[in-house]
């Protein structure tokens, strides 16, 4: 009986990787059609959010299988319940990146050159979402607690694209528009960011028992 239990965990390790690579790629994917002014990457990163969906789909009837079928003791079952709240965190990130690829639509081709820290805030949160995921396979606290303290790169990094972009539209109004959807990219990043703290709280809680907000 633990084999198959052991089987599953296995199981639900792979696959909350897999998801994790592909919440990577989709940031990442949205990340290029802004700086490359790439409208058709942007619908890639649309079409990938639907598998995103999916995936959390399976990994919820994966969990919820252990759940009912296993009958888990403490510890396994505090890993199960941080699975099913990481992969809401994870599907929300796929639906900000693809956020960020809807507005990149309306841009006309321009690629935020102007921003150089939204590319840092891109780069900043697919390390954050990396390494949440392998502090949760790994059970690594000291990983998921420097995930928590590199938000603060993607926080000083917002307020500084807000600078910039006060600056923009003092200096040409007719720049407005941009520069509000900049700031709107600039934010979902930002949130991103949130999402992999939250990812990573929820390991703190598979290995400890306590989560943060408690």
């Amino acid at each position: 009986m633990r084999s198959r239990f052991d089987e599953q965990l296995g199981l639900l390790n792979r696959k909350m990787i897999e998801m994790g690579a592909e919440c990577e790629s989709i940031i990442a994917l949205s990340a290029k059609a802004l700086l490359e002014g790439n409208t058709a990457d942007a619908l890639k990163a649309k079409e990938q959010g639907h598998k995103i969906d999916q995936m959390e789909r399976e990994i919820e009837a994966i969990c919820l299988k252990l759940l009912l079928q296993q009958q888990p003791v403490a510890k396994d079952l505090r890993v199960i319940s941080a699975a099913l709240k990481m992969i809401t965190d994870m599907e929300r990130i796929g639906d900000q990146a693809e956020d960020i690829a809807e507005i990149i639509a309306f841009l006309g081709g321009r690629t935020g050159e102007e921003c150089g820290d939204i590319r840092l805030m891109a780069q900043a949160t697919i390390k954050m979402v990396t390494d949440s995921i392998d502090a949760y396979v790994n059970g690594d606290i000291n990983l998921a607690k420097s995930v928590t303290d590199y938000d603060d790169v993607v926080d000083d990094a917002f307020l500084r694209v807000k600078q910039t972009l006060i600056k923009m539209i003092s200096k040409n109004t007719t720049d407005g528009e941009y520069a509000l959807d900049l700031l709107m990219i600039a934010k979902y990043f930002e949130r991103i960011g949130d999402h992999a703290v939250n990812i990573a709280e929820w390991v703190e809680f598979s290995v400890c028992g306590v989560h943060k907000g408690e």
